[in-house]
């Protein structure tokens, strides 16, 4: 039973740190699987990609342990040194759930189409896998965003699947050049209208509607930030507490 509708959970967010070291599976991943639609009786199916990390294998680990406390039945995708998978894009449409970590989003998006998986999550996003992500795992649903995949310096990308007509601002609130690069590109017209989130917070889109902020941590904002009148215009919205 898919989600009603193509489905996206874009954050900053998804991960916790344990006490003792490792990590859980926080909110916005959970409401990931919640939008899902598991039939009752099985684990929810998630697949994790760390393209954008270079696939590091001891992340890799911590994932499959937080699946388990989650209760998942979690699936890692490799592309380096070669996919993990003999079909990648049949396997993105037999889960619940897809979730990409952080790292280098223009790294991530050369990888992806190499292989193909451009095309494969879109086919998976219409058949009502829900597509989440935290940071680079964020932007890349949309058209574009702000990056540090070049350097230091936060330059635009633009180059992102598009699933979601907009710009994307991730770490509005932990990171000091992204608020003004992000109202710069809208400005500027390199970004058009561009939807932002502090750490910690989740945006959820139906389709390619935004439906609802959420976040994992108290007083955290979200923000859409478009071109009015040859003025840039933010405007914050509340996020939904999350369990």
């Amino acid at each position: 039973m898919p989600a009603e509708r193509p489905t996206v959970v874009a954050t900053s967010g998804g991960w916790t740190r344990r006490e003792r070291g490792g990590i859980d599976w926080a909110g916005t991943a959970h409401l990931a699987v919640e939008l899902a639609r598991v039939p009752s009786g099985r684990r929810p199916r998630l697949t994790y990609l760390g393209t954008a990390g270079g696939d590091q294998r001891y992340f890799s680990g911590e994932v499959h342990a937080a699946g388990e406390r989650a209760g998942f039945e979690t699936t890692v995708l490799d592309l380096f040194p070669m996919p993990s998978l003999d079909d990648p894009a049949a396997h993105l449409l037999t889960q619940d759930v897809v979730w990409v970590g952080g790292g280098s989003v223009a790294n991530l998006l050369a990888v992806w189409r190499v292989h193909g998986l451009d095309e494969a999550f879109r086919a998976a996003w219409q058949a009502g896998v829900v597509l989440g992500g935290v940071s680079a795992g964020s932007i890349c649903w949309f058209r574009g965003g702000t990056t540090d995949s070049f350097g230091p310096v936060l330059r635009p990308v633009t180059n992102g699947l598009g699933l979601l007509p907009y710009g994307n601002g991730v770490h509005y609130d932990s990171e000091a050049r992204r608020r003004p690069l992000v109202h710069e590109l809208v400005g500027s017209g390199v970004l058009g209208e561009t939807h932002c989130s502090d750490d910690g917070v989740g945006l959820v889109y139906a389709g390619t509607d935004l439906v609802e902020a959420v976040t994992e941590v108290p007083g955290k904002g979200a923000y859409v930030v478009r071109r009015e009148g040859g003025e840039v215009v933010e405007t914050r919205l509340e996020p939904r507490r999350l369990p």
